[in-house]
């Protein structure tokens, strides 16, 4: 029998309080036997709870909390966050926490459910992406190259689950296409990306765009802690400084660049190609995971061969296999564009950051785009 994602996240959700019950027994427990007597077990540290969703949520909120918070990262090291689910474990994580940082614009689908079912009603919610200008999913074709991107404003209550009128798309219609296997070819096809519902989430690989999440993350920290809204904001203007560093620098590499479009594994880079006056050509569409038609192959290595491509780009968390098939065939290169969805084992242990990767990819980009 196949379940919705949305029938086994209540199912996660009823499991997570009854552990998280067992769990507050059994603290209250060791606590009467270790002192003799029984003593309320205290819930709140002097820092805040911060829990986050994927990576670049904890780089940008770990650099505005500073030693003021416990930041943890619910997607786990090394995995690819777009089809990645809570854990009964993760959810009473979250119910404990003060503070839950996410991007948002869908690309944490499980989102609404997990939080619409919690009763911890003093969660402070941060959505990095608020009143960020979205693109929908397929503005990133580099066949629809005259699209204009979509108002995200969307100031929604998560009380009562008001996100899913203002982000367009029809949940019915979702719940539906999640509880059934997908033709990726025909949905690639199409254009879709159900996880995403039609939008573009990858805000983040915009450096003036990462600005506005470090600013969003900021308020809903002095939020949860108002006696220390300004040092969260000393901290988060002084990286800050560092992010408009690295768009100016995103900025010169590319005025006198020789080419302006480059061919990446997924449509994650709409956002910079869009900041620096540049052309994505996705192999696939939003999700790295979703497969590319054969019409869209073929589309790519027109491209390439039209273009003269030099450069077919791969992720690190990700198969290489279907760039590399790309440019066997046109006789390029493969290189990593870095999609900073996550950072390998081996990035971590070189003391790898977002500020590091970013410089790798616009050195990349430097190279691709003048051959």
């Amino acid at each position: 029998m196949k379940f919705s994602k949305k029938a086994t996240l209540g199912l996660l959700f009823s499991l997570t309080l009854i552990v998280a019950g067992c769990g507050q027994k059994s603290a209250s427990d060791a606590n009467t036997a270790s002192t003799g007597t029984s003593v309320p077990v205290e819930t709140k540290t002097a820092k805040l709870n911060v829990q986050v969703s994927f990576y670049p949520m904890y780089e940008f909120t770990k650099n505005v909390a500073g030693d003021l918070a416990e930041v943890h990262t619910l997607v786990p090291a090394g995995m690819e966050p777009h089809d990645w689910e809570p854990t009964p474990q993760d959810i009473a994580s979250i119910e404990k926490a003060d503070v839950l940082v996410y991007n948002g614009a869908g690309m944490e689908s499980w989102m609404d459910q997990v939080t619409g079912s919690l009763s911890n009603a003093s969660l402070i919610q941060v959505e990095a992406s608020k009143g960020i200008n979205l693109l929908e999913g397929g503005e990133h074709d580099h066949h629809d190259e005259d699209s204009e991107a979509t108002e995200h404003d969307h100031d929604h209550d998560h009380a009562n689950e008001a996100t899913t009128e203002e982000h367009d798309h029809d949940h019915a219609d979702e719940a539906t296409t999640e509880e059934h296997d997908h033709d990726h070819d025909a949905e690639a096809e199409a254009g879709h990306d159900h996880d995403h519902g039609g939008l573009d989430p990858h805000v983040w690989l915009s450096p003036a765009l990462a600005v506005k999440e470090v600013r969003n993350i900021e308020a809903g920290l002095a939020q949860a802690a108002p006696e220390h809204a300004e040092q969260f904001k000393q901290n988060a203007d002084a990286y800050v400084a560092q992010l408009e560093s690295l768009d100016q620098d995103f900025k010169a590499a590319v005025t006198d660049s020789k080419r302006k479009d480059f061919i990446t594994q997924h449509a994650a880079f709409g956002y910079l190609a869009q900041e620096y006056g540049l052309q994505q050509v996705p192999i696939a569409g939003l999700s790295p995971e979703q497969e590319p038609s054969a019409a869209q192959m073929a589309s790519v290595i027109d491209f390439a061969k039209e273009h003269q491509v030099k450069t077919i780009f791969f992720e690190t968390l990700v198969s290489s296999k279907v760039s590399e098939t790309i440019a066997s065939e046109v006789g390029a290169k493969t290189a990593v564009l870095n999609p900073i969805e996550g950072l390998t084992e081996e990035e971590i242990a070189a003391g790898m950051d977002y500020i590091s990767v970013m410089r790798q990819n616009l050195e990349a980009l430097k190279l691709a785009l003048n051959e």
